[in-house]
C-alpha cells in the first residue's frame, strides 16, 4: 500500500491508550486495528430522528471503554510495511458497553411517528392542508418535494405508505396517521380495485396515472421486470397496508377485498399440481403460461411465494383468527423450506424458479445471483411461522441462514448488510462478487435487523443479539435523515449516504415508507416484548361490529406460545376488563360508535 485512503472500520473498543491518544478497535470478525485521535477527532452519540446532536467529542476518555461499540471514519496512511488509521470521526451506539440507544423502550416509536409525519407533510401538505390522495405521487426528492414531471400513483407505493400510517396508529395512538390509513385504504379501493364480475374476484391495478382531473388506469405493470404483465407481488403489496388498516378498524369491506385478492391468487397463479404460485399471469388471459409474458412465462420466484406471508398474510392471520390462512401460511413455507435451499452449491438460497421447481439462473438482472435480503427475509419469517407452527425443518433453515450469511453477506469490517452478490465464488476469489455496487441499502438493513432480533427472541443465542444490535447500530447511526427528514436509501459501504439518481429520492417504484415504518413496529415489539421484556401499549379503533363476534385480537406479532398477555386495557381512556389476557383477545363493548381501544402487551 502506497497512497492514502479513507475508510470505516466497526467494531469494539479493546482498550485506551492516554499517552499516545489511541485506542484498539476490534471488528465484528475478530480483527484488530490501532486509530489514532488526532486534535480535530470528533464525535458523537447516535440519536433518534428530531433529537438534536448528541456531542461525544469532550468525552472520549470516558467513552473509549472496552467493549463500547463504535463506528471510526478515518485515513488509512502508508506507513513502513504496514498503515497507521488516524480516527477523523466516532460514532458511539449508546453511552457504556452493552448500552445501544435502539434499545431503549420508545426510541422505535418516536422513529416511526417521525417518519409518518415527513409523509404526511410531503405527500399531502398535512397540518396545512387536508389528507387528500390526489395529491399523492409515486417519486419524491430528497428533501420529499415531488417531481414535477411525475403524475404517477402506483398501487404498491400508496398501500405501503398506508401501511407505515397504520403501524404508526399501532404504535402511538394518534388519530393523524389512523385517518391517513383509512383515507388511504378507501382511495385504493375507489381508485385502483378492479372487480371482475365473470370470475367474482378482484385485482389491483399497477396504478394511475393523474393529470388535473383525468386519471388513466393501468392495468399491467410499468416496471420494467414485469412490464406487460400483472405480476403477484403487486397484487401482494396492494393488500399490505388495507389488512394493517384492518387490524385497527374491522371494517368488513378491507376483509372482502382481501378474501377475494386471495381467490384471485388461488384462481390464476397457484399451481395446482406442482405447488406455488406463479410469479406473472397475462392481463387478457390471466394465464401464467400465456407466450406473451416472455421471460417471464411460467415462472416462479421468491416474492410470488414468499412474501405473501410478511406482507399481508401474517397480518391477515392476526387480525382474523382464521385457520385456512394458517394453513395457507404453512404451504408457503412448506414450499420455500423444499426448494429454495441450494447449499451443495451456495451459502445462499435459490429464488427463481421454472413451472417444475428447476432453477432459472438465466432470468433478467437476477441470473445465478443472490439477494442477500431474500435471505435474511426467509429467516425471519421461518421464525414467526415456528410459533404458529413449529417444525424442525423451518428452525433448522432459518438458523442455517443465520449462521451462513453474516460472512458472506455482511460488511464485518464496517458494519451493514450488502445488496446482491454472485451467488457461485470464480476460482480463485476470497468473496462472492458484487453485481453492481457495495453499497447498502435501507430495506436490507430491516431484514438482518429484524431476523437476527427473532432468532434471538426465540433461541436466546447471544450471537443473534450481537448481529442484531451490529446490523441496528449502523443503520441507526448512518440511515436516519436529520436533515430532511425519514431514512435514506442506499448508504456506500462506510456508511456516507449515496445521492445519486433513483437512490437519492425518499419516494420511488422501490420505496414509500413500509419498510422504515415496519422496522419500527417490528423492532419495537422483538426488543421490548422478548429480549429487554418491557411492556407496549397499541391502539386499536374498532368499527361497532367490524370485527367477528366484536372479539378484538391484539396479538402484536406471532410470538411464542405464552410469551406475551395483555396487562391492562381501556377503551376512550376509561379501565375495561373484559378481555382475555392469555388469549390476547378483547371482548368490544356493543356501542353504535367507534372507541379507542388502548392495550398493554406485556411479556410474560
Amino acid at each position: 500500500m502506497n497512497f492514502s485512503f479513507s475508510d470505516m472500520i466497526g467494531g469494539y473498543v479493546t482498550n485506551f491508550n492516554r499517552s499516545d491518544k489511541s485506542f484498539g478497535i476490534k471488528t465484528s470478525d475478530g480483527r484488530e486495528y490501532t486509530a489514532y485521535l488526532t486534535p480535530t477527532t470528533y464525535g458523537r452519540i447516535t440519536q433518534n430522528l428530531e433529537e438534536p446532536y448528541l456531542s461525544a467529542t469532550e468525552r472520549f476518555a470516558e467513552l473509549l471503554h472496552p467493549g463500547q461499540h463504535v463506528f471510526a471514519y478515518g485515513v488509512f496512511y502508508p506507513q513502513g510495511e504496514g498503515h497507521k488509521f488516524e480516527a477523523k470521526s466516532l460514532v458511539f451506539a449508546g453511552e457504556a458497553p452493552e448500552n445501544y440507544r435502539h434499545e431503549e423502550p420508545d426510541w422505535w416509536i418516536k422513529q416511526v411517528r417521525s417518519i409518518a409525519d415527513c409523509y404526511l407533510k410531503w405527500q399531502f401538505g398535512y397540518p396545512n392542508q387536508p389528507i387528500d390522495y390526489k395529491e399523492y405521487r409515486t417519486m419524491l426528492n430528497l428533501s420529499g418535494s415531488k417531481k414535477q414531471d411525475d403524475y404517477l400513483q402506483e398501487t404498491d407505493t400508496v398501500s405501503r405508505l398506508v401501511y407505515g400510517f397504520a403501524s404508526a396508529f399501532l404504535m402511538t395512538g394518534e388519530d393523524r396517521f389512523l385517518e391517513a390509513a383509512e383515507k388511504g385504504t378507501e382511495y385504493l379501493r375507489d381508485h385502483m380495485r378492479f372487480y371482475d364480475p365473470d370470475e367474482n374476484l378482484i385485482y389491483w391495478y399497477h396504478g394511475v396515472r393523474v393529470k388535473g382531473q383525468r386519471e388513466q388506469k393501468l392495468l399491467t405493470s410499468e416496471f420494467s421486470d414485469d412490464y406487460d404483465c400483472i405480476p403477484a407481488y403487486e397484487q401482494i403489496y396492494a393488500l399490505a397496508g388495507p389488512i394493517q388498516t384492518y387490524r385497527i378498524t374491522g371494517d368488513p369491506r378491507i376483509l372482502k377485498d382481501a378474501e377475494m385478492t386471495v381467490d384471485l391468487f388461488d384462481k390464476f397463479f397457484i399451481d395446482k399440481e406442482q405447488g406455488g404460485y406463479f410469479s406473472h399471469i397475462d392481463a387478457l388471459t390471466l394465464d401464467a403460461r400465456a407466450e406473451s409474458l416472455g421471460h417471464n412465462r411460467a415462472r416462479k420466484n421468491w416474492n410470488s411465494v414468499g412474501d405473501h406471508a410478511p406482507a399481508y398474510l401474517i397480518n391477515l392471520y392476526l387480525a382474523t383468527g382464521d385457520q385456512k390462512y394458517a394453513d395457507f401460511l404453512e404451504d408457503t413455507f412448506d414450499t420455500i423450506a423444499k426448494y429454495f435451499p441450494e447449499y451443495e452449491t451456495s451459502p445462499f438460497v435459490q429464488e427463481k424458479f421454472n413451472e417444475d421447481w428447476t432453477h432459472d439462473k438465466i432470468w433478467g438482472w437476477q441470473q445465478d445471483r443472490a439477494v442477500v435480503g431474500h435471505n435474511l427475509k426467509i429467516a425471519w419469517n421461518l421464525m414467526r411461522m415456528q410459533s404458529l407452527k413449529a417444525k424442525d425443518n423451518y428452525k433448522e433453515l432459518a438458523e442455517k441462514i443465520a449462521y451462513l450469511m453474516p460472512d458472506v453477506g455482511s460488511d464485518r469490517q464496517r458494519g451493514g448488510w450488502y445488496d446482491v452478490v454472485e451467488r457461485m465464488r470464480q476460482p480463485g476469489e476470497e468473496q462472492h462478487s458484487f453485481v453492481w455496487h457495495d453499497r447498502k441499502a435501507w430495506w436490507q438493513q430491516e431484514q438482518a435487523i429484524l431476523a437476527y432480533l427473532i432468532l434471538n427472541g426465540l433461541t436466546q443465542n447471544p450471537e443473534y443479539l450481537r448481529h442484531a444490535r451490529e446490523a441496528a447500530a449502523f443503520y441507526s447511526a448512518f440511515f436516519l435523515d436529520h436533515d430532511d427528514g425519514a431514512v435514506y436509501f442506499n448508504t456506500l459501504a462506510n456508511g456516507l449516504p449515496y445521492l445519486l439518481g433513483n437512490e437519492r429520492f425518499k419516494g420511488s417504484h422501490s420505496m414509500s415508507g413500509y419498510h422504515s415504518t415496519e422496522l419500527c413496529y417490528l423492532s419495537a415489539v422483538y426488543t421490548n416484548l422478548l429480549i429487554t421484556k418491557q411492556p407496549m401499549d397499541f391502539y386499536f379503533k374498532p368499527m361497532p361490529g367490524g370485527f367477528k363476534d366484536n372479539i378484538l385480537r391484539v396479538s402484536p406479532d406471532i410470538l411464542p406460545p405464552g410469551s406475551i398477555k395483555i396487562g391492562a386495557c381501556e377503551i376512550d381512556g376509561q379501565p375495561y376488563t373484559n378481555f382475555d389476557a392469555d388469549n390476547l383477545t378483547v371482548q368490544l363493548p356493543d356501542t353504535k360508535e367507534r372507541v379507542k381501544v388502548k392495550v398493554q402487551i406485556v411479556p410474560v
